[in-house]
């Protein structure tokens, strides 16, 4: 979870945009698009001639000029072990102070990768004048980054997320195909980087739909990718994930579609809250939902509805109420446990 300290608010990302840093077209484009989170990159989407001073001038002259909203914004740098990852992050630390509020440090492999990059921080911090703390993401990209991903999501306080890199992993592990039947081919990988992140208290956040409609993209095709970005997205959820790695604006909308309850979901959330308390807590039969509930089917719909209070689809006091009602039972409030509130 970002929390934004001059905007005196938290995100949870349900969408993260991705795109090159080297091209200002591009960050003006990410300023305006419908998204909680961009993500400018130093890294695989910057062309090899514009690695160094030329993608970090622009990287720096984005931050500071253009108006990104409310958007969280975290930048990728190299990764730790390139020449131009020291580079990259001095440029935007000195010259861009509080001008953004993260890093996703790609390749993270272990505890000490993210232990160096804080240290790294607390220094350019001191010496750019920030007034803000810079939080950080990593991206769980190779095997034994999955196998490490709990001591990576502890090892600074810095950590907000832990993001899935497909295109990397598959690579790694030599599987051909990184686009269909992910959810189920890396399944383990998935939840393991989930269990992970929210074991730690924070959010996961899933990796990119590779697929994209283009101009002469045939109508019935077009349906196809949509289905499938929609599929993706759907299955990662029901795993876990908070959001998605997005490539392209135009997946934006489905994406945040289905990492927000849709208001039938919200309303059925809260009535069934209402009368879960009414009648006393405990094991129950709700009439009006012909379902069960106890303390756990109630945590679960306080977490869902936690993304419903960011989407401005619901008050942020009824759902303290309700989680502190909990709470007096059961002696924790699952919100705070688990990092949903600011």
């Amino acid at each position: 979870m970002y929390v934004l300290q001059k905007l005196n608010r938290f995100v949870i990302p349900r969408t993260e945009l991705t795109y090159p840093s080297h091209m200002l077209k591009m960050h003006e484009r990410a300023a305006v698009a419908p998204v909680d989170h961009v993500m400018p990159d130093f890294e695989d989407a910057c062309p090899y001639e514009f690695k160094g001073e030329a993608s970090r001038k622009t990287m720096v002259e984005a931050l500071t000029t253009i108006d990104f909203g409310e958007r969280v914004i975290a930048v990728r740098p190299n990764n730790i072990q390139s020449k131009y990852f020291l580079g990259d992050l001095q440029a935007i630390m000195l010259g861009a102070a509080d001008r953004f509020h993260g890093i996703i440090l790609p390749k993270t492999e272990k505890a000490e990768d993210i232990a160096y990059l804080s240290q790294l921080l607390d220094a350019l911090e001191r010496e750019g004048g920030w007034t803000t703390r810079v939080q950080i993401e990593a991206l769980i990209e190779t095997p034994i980054a999955v196998m490490n991903a709990y001591q990576i999501a502890t090892a600074s306080d810095r950590m907000v997320g832990l993001i899935f890199g497909i295109a990397d992993f598959a690579a790694a592990m030599g599987v051909r195909d990184n686009v269909y039947n992910q959810n189920q081919n890396f399944h383990y990988a998935k939840q393991a980087t989930v269990v992970a992140a929210k074991a730690a208290g924070l959010h996961a956040v899933d990796n990119a739909w590779l697929r994209l409609v283009r101009k002469d993209t045939p109508e019935d095709e077009e349906k196809e990718i949509y289905a499938g970005l929609r599929e993706k997205n759907e299955g990662a959820r029901d795993l876990g994930m908070d959001g998605t790695w997005v490539i392209h604006p135009q997946q934006a909308e489905i994406a945040n579609d289905v990492f927000t309850p849709s208001d039938d979901v919200i309303e059925q959330s809260k009535g069934a809250i209402e009368y879960y308390h009414e009648a006393g807590g405990g094991s129950i039969y709700n009439p009006n939902t012909a379902e069960f509930d106890d303390e756990a089917t109630i945590k679960a719909k306080l977490m869902d509805l936690a993304k419903a209070v960011q989407a401005g689809k619901l008050d942020s006091a009824w759902l303290d109420e309700q989680a502190a009602k909990s709470k007096a039972v059961t002696g924790y409030d699952i919100l705070e446990v688990m990092g949903r509130v600011g």
